[in-house]
């Protein structure tokens, strides 16, 4: 059975701060669809970085597989977002993340998004070690 975290931990929340540029800023005053899977990308990279050890952050790379955006509310120039990110489960080589982007309490945008993990040298696709994927995650009583 492969190694997945869920089964015994829970995920170590991460917060990272968006800045809404003004090149975020569509036609209609607010924030273009598109700026949300910048946040995310570099929300999860940060949450890696964060993380991971220096070695494990020097020897992989990330690269996305899909994105399930479900916007909720708009964001607009001067708004303080934070995109809070949780690594769900490590199976083989992806990942499973969950993003959600808030301004304050409410709720702008919910992210589902899978990546995959690669070793920096060969760009093919590696399955980290558990020590590092156990950094991630609160281990359970």
């Amino acid at each position: 059975m492969p190694y997945d975290a869920r089964v015994t931990s829970s995920a170590i929340p991460f917060e990272f701060r968006v800045d809404v540029a003004q090149d975020d800023i569509d036609f209609m005053g607010h924030v273009n669809n598109a700026s949300y899977l910048k946040w995310v990308q570099d929300a999860v990279v940060s949450h890696w970085q964060a993380l991971a050890p220096v070695e494990a952050v020097a020897e992989h790379l990330w690269v996305a597989l899909k994105h399930e955006i479900t916007y909720r509310r708009p964001a607009f120039l001067d708004d303080d977002v934070v995109a809070t990110v949780l690594l769900e489960k490590v199976q083989g080589a992806r990942a499973f993340y969950e993003t959600v982007i808030r301004r304050g309490t409410e709720v702008l945008a919910e992210v589902k998004s899978s990546w995959c993990c690669l070793d920096a040298e060969t760009r093919r696709p590696a399955r980290l070690a558990k020590d590092v994927i156990d950094r991630f995650f609160v281990k359970g009583e």
